[in-house]
């Protein structure tokens, strides 16, 4: 008994002439990234706090300013809370990639989709489109809830681009801080470093600077490198739109997280799940 075999048909192999390597498309990899981040526990804890801080501050800082004869406008009573919240964006942004890494899934994921970049790119949109609709849904009710405390001329502005910039720009401004946070959290691959990183970053780290500004002249060089941390560049952007400052602290603010994802990225490709 013999056996034909059709040489006019190449037999698969290996090395890819005759089998192509499958990928997943990026919206089906936002798709699964979106519900591993959704169906943590964690993740609504996170925001959940972060929604109750955002409102409960502003109508907090609203009363405090209705009581001392007010004169704070809602913009400002608004985004005040964005200083306090980033922490909890930081963590966020931590979490959504270190619990991969504790547990071991991360394995799975890039067995799935060998592609590191598109994974830790998918992953930044998903923390980015989060905390973007959770900072605009808690402004609208932070509006609804401190307008019977501020009262509608709280609310009137002759440059509408001076009321609705800092709006637009606190929502930047936490989803620059969920992003520092996947950041370090790539770079360092373990939950309580990566927290504990972005939180020195964005709390620790301006305080202890400030500190600097009674050592008088000679430290005020140190005091004045703090103005491009990424909180206080924050403070800034959201506050003064008019600064001559304004464009420098945005691109600080925008920087600090794009160096860590690209540091995440180049240890993801470096180094085994």
């Amino acid at each position: 008994m013999t056996t034909t075999i059709d040489t006019a048909r190449p037999l698969p192999s290996a090395t890819g002439t005759g089998v192509r390597p499958a990928h997943l498309s990026f919206s089906r990899l936002v798709r699964s990234e979106t519900l591993k981040l959704l169906t943590l526990r964690s993740t609504w804890w996170s925001l959940g706090v972060t929604a109750a801080l955002a409102v409960g501050l502003a109508i907090l800082i609203a009363a405090a300013s209705s009581s001392f004869g007010g004169g704070m406008n809602a913009v400002t009573t608004i985004v005040a809370p964005t200083q306090f919240t980033m922490l909890v964006a930081g963590i966020l942004g931590a979490m959504a990639i270190t619990g991969e890494y504790s547990t071991g899934m991360i394995r799975s994921t890039l067995t799935a989709e060998p592609r590191r970049g598109a994974v830790l790119l998918a992953k930044a949109v998903v923390v980015s489109l989060v905390l973007a609709v959770l900072t605009i849904a808690t402004i609208l009710v932070a509006s609804v809830a401190v307008l019977p405390i501020i009262g509608a001329d709280a609310f009137a502005v002759d440059d509408a681009a001076a009321f609705w910039w800092p709006l637009a720009l606190s929502v930047v401004s936490m989803v620059t801080f969920g992003l520092l946070g996947l950041g370090w959290g790539f770079l360092i691959r373990n939950g309580a470093g990566a927290i504990a990183a972005t939180v020195g970053i964005l709390f620790v780290l301006p305080i202890v600077v400030s500190l600097f500004m009674i050592g008088g002249e000679s430290w005020q060089w140190l005091v004045d490198l703090g103005r491009w941390l990424p909180s206080n560049a924050s403070a800034l952007v959201t506050t003064d739109t008019g600064s001559d400052d304004f464009v420098p602290s945005l691109v600080a603010m925008l920087a600090w997280p794009a160096v860590a994802l690209l540091a995440g990225w180049t240890v993801l490709r470096s180094r085994d799940a």
